[in-house]
């Protein structure tokens, strides 16, 4: 069940909602929890019935290692050493174990004799959840939850569940026990949701068209023009796709009560990619820096050992999102121009002119989406030779034509979408008591507009699942 499925739209979400303030009505939290905790649970379970005991072992892990990291003294590392290496284990052999003995098969000559196993949808999310807890335990950052279901709730909590935000423990322990609900909040959060709908229909399910139209194209129909059409396109999808799916998610924790970490800062405005990391993604940026990077030294060290430290952390990142040499060698790529900024080139990075930094940090992007879109190292290479006429492809033909003239409404809408519109004219124009209302009028003709549409693009389309999920 997705998101932006019409099932999830009109039955699960509005009979959630009944269920969960029937029992809210009450003033009994802990009756409202249980209810939240069993609709997350039955949401999990339509989306992958049969990985339901896989979440359960990880909630009962992680509770487990939280008490015992909180209440012993001097076996404390111990145990937060025992409660990673579980999480660990759990991802490594769903999420890795084929993608290590198939290539230690491919050394050595031999079969890897095992099936091929299914990836359980957000396991990367709700693992590294899992280990921030525990981990923040052990530091004395949170005290440890001794209520398994109050544990359960956070990790399954399922608005963020299956594709993020990577929510701390930290972000949402007072709610848990003492959340306050209100009219305000809920106006908030179906704005939120229905600007995350849009996006994800609107504008990231017609780019993803265009991209994988270009893609699936004959090799000899491809141009340079052609190729560069597709990654942008890719570009604008992947962006709208997992950004929409963060906003509905801050949306649906906010009808709950919840404050949800954001995700997305506009990254595409970016005038480097140390700027770009920091405005893409921010849970995961925010999870690798305080769990792997901090820990190994940051850059409190000498600059070998922080070069070695920002190559550690972005090879991880890479492997983060999916058990590939492709995603291994978009995390190095990644690494490889972080470190050049930090070293080679940033000071005379800063004193070029705005707009050249704003084509450098896109042209890089781009390549990086080029690598991270393709099955193989071997489609990225084709696509990369053609972008950069190394491919004998002409600059432009026929094809090129067509796709802009046809798509180019939605290409612009994207676009004009990746700038932060809305909220330069808020601060420019937008002041007193009567801006407000007329923004809190805005967001709801806004909000009905976009939901009304989306509604009509869902019935019109194929289903087309989250980027994210698989990862």
């Amino acid at each position: 069940m997705v998101f932006s499925s019409l099932s999830f739209i009109f039955v699960f979400l509005p009979a959630a909602l009944v269920f969960y303030y029937i029992f809210g009505a009450l003033r009994l939290r802990k009756l409202s929890n249980a209810a939240l905790l069993a609709l997350s649970l039955i949401f999990y379970a339509c989306s992958t019935p049969k990985y339901i005991v896989l979440l359960l072992i990880s909630i009962f892990i992680n509770h487990i290692s939280g008490l015992l990291c909180g209440a012993q003294k001097t076996h404390k590392k111990l145990f937060l050493f025992i409660g990673i290496a579980l999480d660990l284990g759990l991802l490594f052999y769903f999420k890795y174990a084929n993608f290590f003995f198939d290539n230690l098969s491919l050394i050595f000559g031999i079969g890897s004799g095992i099936a091929q196993i299914a990836l359980p949808i957000g396991i990367s999310f709700f693992t590294f959840q899992g280990i921030s807890y525990v981990a923040d335990v052990y530091r004395g950052v949170v005290k440890p939850q001794k209520n398994i279901l109050n544990t359960a709730l956070y990790i399954s909590l399922f608005p963020q569940l299956i594709a993020g935000p990577i929510v701390r423990y930290s972000d949402i322990e007072t709610g848990i026990s003492d959340r306050q609900e209100s009219l305000s909040l809920v106006f908030d959060g179906i704005i939120r949701f229905c600007t995350g709908l849009g996006k994800k229909v609107i504008i990231a399910d017609c780019a993803g068209l265009v991209a994988d139209r270009i893609f699936g194209l004959d090799k000899s129909l491809l141009s340079v023009s052609l190729a560069w059409l597709g990654v942008g396109a890719y570009t604008l999808q992947i962006y709208f796709d997992f950004s929409g799916y963060s906003d509905m998610a801050i949306g649906l924790g906010k009808l709950f009560g919840f404050h949800f970490p954001e995700n997305f800062n506009y990254p595409y405005i970016s005038k480097s990619i140390s700027e770009f990391w920091r405005r893409w993604h921010m849970t995961l940026s925010a999870w690798f820096r305080d769990y792997v990077y901090i820990p190994l030294g940051g850059n409190r060290c000498s600059v070998k050992r922080h070069i070695f430290n920002m190559a550690v952390v972005w090879l991880l990142t890479g492997l983060w999102h999916g058990a590939s040499w492709s995603f291994v060698v978009w995390g190095g790529y990644f690494a490889l121009i972080l470190i050049c900024e930090k070293y080679v080139y940033g000071g005379l990075l800063e004193k070029l002119p705005s707009v050249i930094r704003h084509i450098y940090a896109l042209i890089l992007i781009m390549v990086g989406w080029s690598i991270f879109c393709g099955d193989s190292l071997r489609f990225t290479s084709e696509l990369l030779k053609t972008m950069f006429f190394m491919a004998d492809k002409p600059l432009i033909n026929s094809e090129t034509l067509y796709y802009i003239t046809e798509y180019k409404a939605e290409l612009i809408l994207g676009v004009v979408c990746c700038l932060p519109l809305t909220e330069i004219l808020e601060r420019k124009f937008m002041k007193g008591r009567r801006a407000n209302t007329l923004i809190t009028l805005g967001k709801a003709v806004f909000g009905l507009s976009v939901f009304a549409l989306s509604v009509c693009f869902i019935l019109s389309s194929s289903f087309s699942p989250f980027i994210y999920f698989r990862f």
